[in-house]
């Protein structure tokens, strides 16, 4: 891996210090490094700057600087190029991200000596068909989530799997989670925590208005087809809560296994509910 995208979030704190900082050492370290044309003009040493859109085919291996918001944003533009991405925690929460700032060098001395391993995570593919037209695709790697608009209404989701009648969902909304969104919207929605190195797919519905609605684990092979029954065109899929797009009544939203995974670079060997334990007593301390 001698060459090396670095994806910082120049709105973090320090940011720009340490991201400056990782430069000089690759550099030193003998590492092409590259950074996208958007972010570079803030920053300082030797490195190549590139278009966003040409980037993904030069790395070896992606670096983020910021939180899990910048790695997911990362993941889905990373995952047809295969590249295995290393997170640099500068945010709060952490669950995908690999390196702390305390230990920065320690581990990435790990890194260039190539002690690490990659933890391969499942994805979904999400596509909105209305009149039997597909009219958009994603990739997500946590969730895709049909929501209402703003107003304080509540929706109707109609359910399937392969074809075979679920529920109808008189809520707030839905999440289609894999199991590293486990631990996103769908655990705040009251869903379980599932181990990311299953594969799966988890429904949770969101405030339904109902005593029998609980969440459900599906195979990961499943089709999951929703269809909006609203009067109202204010409903929204969302997803990693990053990418919207306005649903209409009557349209549908097909989620299934993508066939791209995306590929984190993990230096510790660490227990998930080692990870787990920590990073929510850090959240309830903060609080």
């Amino acid at each position: 891996m001698k060459t090396i995208g670095l994806f910082p979030n120049l709105s973090k704190k320090n940011s720009v210090r340490v991201t400056n900082a990782i430069i000089s050492w690759l550099h030193e370290k003998g590492y092409r490094v590259l950074l996208p044309e958007n972010v570079s003009e803030h920053l300082e040493g030797t490195f190549i700057r590139i278009a966003s859109n040409k980037i993904f085919n030069e790395i070896d291996c992606a670096v983020t600087l910021g939180g899990d918001g910048t790695l997911l944003n990362l993941a889905r533009q990373l995952a047809p190029y295969e590249v295995p991405i290393l997170g640099i925690n500068m945010g709060h929460m952490g669950f995908l991200t690999e390196i702390e700032l305390p230990d920065l060098y320690k581990d990435l001395e790990k890194f260039i000596a190539s002690k690490f391993f990659i933890d391969t995570r499942m994805m979904l593919e999400a596509q909105v068909v209305r009149k039997n037209r597909v009219l958009e695709r994603f990739i997500t790697l946590n969730d895709a989530v049909i929501t209402k608009g703003p107003f304080a209404r509540l929706i109707r989701l109609k359910v399937f799997s392969n074809e075979a009648y679920i529920d109808t969902y008189p809520s707030d909304g839905l999440i289609v989670s894999t199991p590293t969104g486990s631990t996103a919207y769908s655990l705040s929605a009251g869903g379980p925590i599932i181990n990311p190195n299953m594969e799966l797919i988890l429904l949770t519905p969101i405030c339904p208005h109902t005593l029998r609605s609980r969440s459900i684990v599906i195979s990961k092979d499943d089709i999951i087809k929703i269809q909006v029954i609203a009067e109202h065109p204010e409903t929204m899929l969302t997803v990693d809560g990053q990418q919207g797009y306005r649903l209409l009544p009557g349209d549908e939203v097909i989620v299934k296994r993508s066939d791209y995974h995306t590929r984190l670079i993990r230096i510790k060997k660490r227990c998930f509910y080692d990870i787990l334990r920590k990073k929510l007593t850090e959240v309830n301390f903060r609080e």
